[in-house]
């Protein structure tokens, strides 16, 4: 089970059902093409133990993520905190593989995470357990501890997994997947301060898109409609394509592409300005998703 670090379990989910289906390429015999590489150590390798003992708390936040994946979170390298963590499902007699790269690909086939699936490097070796990392300018963003014989679980499985916000993997795998904004130094930032995704198509929702702010209790949540495919249920006030920005409305400083979120002291409304005008997209009533 994967626990969210930083409480962004809506904002994830309704951005992961907006997602198009992606195809893995793979070899014939099931193993992911470049899953596994040669590379250089990272300048701070990680030198604790690998099977560091994990514990299921049930909660959200930080704290229960680190408890959660074991090795995997303590070998992260991250400019923030962790995001996602936790310990692999139980593989069964299929499942588990004959070497510590087939294990890797069976985390990949089993948990189908929204994470590269190739570029992993052996950081660490032990005779049964090893610890792949996937690194993005020699700092480790993912990491994955595969295990060997377990009680009941024959042959190389996943144990634990992590990884850092989504805003710290390459952009070349996010662009695809999530919308990632910049500051007002175009510096990417976390998902977990700031983050967007259209509408869910099994919804038909497509025509909608969504905003968060912030993380926790403190989480905000707008919403663009401009077909109403939401409901007066469902938001605070109407969506207006061309709005006047209010006077005492600050620029955040936050850029999607061309976007720029402005936002008044009470943030009962997010205002885009866009080449073409402004846009207020009002507050909804409550977290929503679409199921």
């Amino acid at each position: 089970m994967a626990v969210r670090g930083t409480g962004v379990g809506m904002r994830k989910w309704i951005a992961a059902a907006a997602l198009v289906g992606l195809t893995v390429v793979g070899c014939d015999d099931g193993t992911r093409d470049d899953l596994v590489v040669e590379g250089t150590p990272p300048a701070t390798p990680y030198s604790g133990a690998l099977d560091v003992p994990v514990k299921e708390t049930g909660d959200d936040g930080v704290r229960a993520a680190m408890e959660s994946s074991g090795a995997a979170g303590r070998a992260l390298e991250c400019d923030g905190e962790i995001y996602l963590g936790g310990g692999g499902d139980r593989w069964s007699r299929e499942d588990g593989g004959s070497t510590p790269e087939e294990g890797l690909n069976a985390y990949f086939d089993m948990d189908q995470p929204e994470l590269p699936d190739h570029g992993y490097r052996v950081e660490r070796r032990e005779k049964d357990r090893v610890l792949f990392s996937y690194d993005v300018r020699g700092r480790t963003k993912v990491a994955v501890v595969v295990a060997k014989d377990q009680p009941h679980r024959p042959g190389w499985g996943p144990e634990t997994n992590a990884s850092c916000d989504p805003s710290e993997l390459p952009a070349s795998f996010t662009d695809s997947r999530y919308e990632i904004w910049t500051d007002r130094d175009g510096r990417r930032v976390p998902t977990t301060e700031v983050s967007s995704s259209a509408g869910a198509e099994h919804c038909d929702w497509e025509s909608a898109h969504f905003l968060w702010l912030g993380q926790g209790k403190e989480l905000r949540q707008y919403a663009r409609d401009p077909h109403r495919v939401l409901g007066s249920e469902v938001l605070t006030a109407a969506y207006d394509q061309d709005a006047r920005m209010p006077v005492g409305a600050r620029d955040t400083g936050y850029r999607f592409h061309d976007w720029e979120l402005w936002l008044t002291a009470g943030k009962s409304t997010a205002y885009i300005r866009t080449p073409d005008g402004v846009e207020a997209w009002p507050a909804t009533k409550q977290q929503v998703g679409c199921k």
